[in-house]
């Protein structure tokens, strides 16, 4: 079933970024605004391959800089096979392309004067890649996987923040980040809480959690059944 049967329809599966790129009826304008924003929010894995692939700070971030202006390009969309393809995979693949190509991009870029640099944030990616001893592609994953699970908490932050939900998202914040969860006894005493009130209160947390988590995964792939081997596939590589 190709993208454009997936837009609309009762019963279907719904519309996303990814299907919204990859859609032959959709504005080139609505296309590349949807890959921008994706790609705001998933290069950090990139960075992290690049500067396992041996690159130093400053060339990992003119790679990365200069591999999502192209993706940016008009051509890159027209490319796209709209029939099959998670972006996880044509991210990867774009970047191993990028980098067996990069001193000719890099010399066509300085001769044409180069294009304005996206404004990216890289100390929180340097940290990270300094700290990762995996491999290239390994990296890669693991720091998409866990960019995945990173939008959807904030997400969840902004449900709280906002008002949506009921409660103090720093309780969430305790028991969903790494490291050793306090009692659920002095949390509770600590929030005016009885003990059924937090588990209650921590049980809808997580269900929507996860909700939202899966919402991120759908949003860069093409259909259910590959929605949920993606989550799979992402759980498994944050066991690791």
């Amino acid at each position: 079933m190709g993208a454009d049967a997936r837009d609309a329809g009762p019963g279907l599966f719904p519309p996303t970024r990814w299907t919204l790129i990859r859609s032959a009826r959709a504005s080139p304008e609505a296309r590349r605004a949807a890959l921008e924003s994706l790609l705001g929010t998933y290069w950090r894995p990139l960075y992290v391959y690049m500067r396992r692939q041996g690159l130093d700070a400053e060339a990992a971030r003119d790679a990365v800089q200069g591999l999502l202006l192209r993706l940016l390009e008009h051509g890159f969309l027209e490319r796209l096979n709209p029939e099959k393809g998670r972006l996880r995979g044509y991210l990867l693949t774009a970047a191993r392309n990028h980098l067996s190509h990069r001193h000719e991009r890099e010399s066509a870029a300085r001769r044409g004067g180069g294009m304005a640099a996206l404004p990216l944030d890289f100390e929180l990616a340097e940290r990270i890649a300094s700290q990762d001893a995996q491999g290239p592609d390994e990296a890669f994953e693991r720091e998409w996987a866990s960019s995945v699970m990173e939008r959807a908490l904030e997400r969840l932050r902004a449900e709280y923040e906002g008002g949506e939900r009921k409660g103090p998202f720093t309780l969430v914040l305790q028991f969903f980040r790494p490291g050793e969860p306090p009692s659920y006894r002095d949390a509770a005493q600590a929030h005016g809480m009885s003990l059924p009130q937090l588990k209650t209160f921590l049980h809808r947390a997580r269900v929507r959690y996860r909700e939202l988590v899966r919402e991120e995964v759908a949003d860069t792939v093409d259909a259910p059944e590959e929605a949920e081997a993606e989550l799979a596939e992402l759980l498994r590589v944050l066991k690791r």
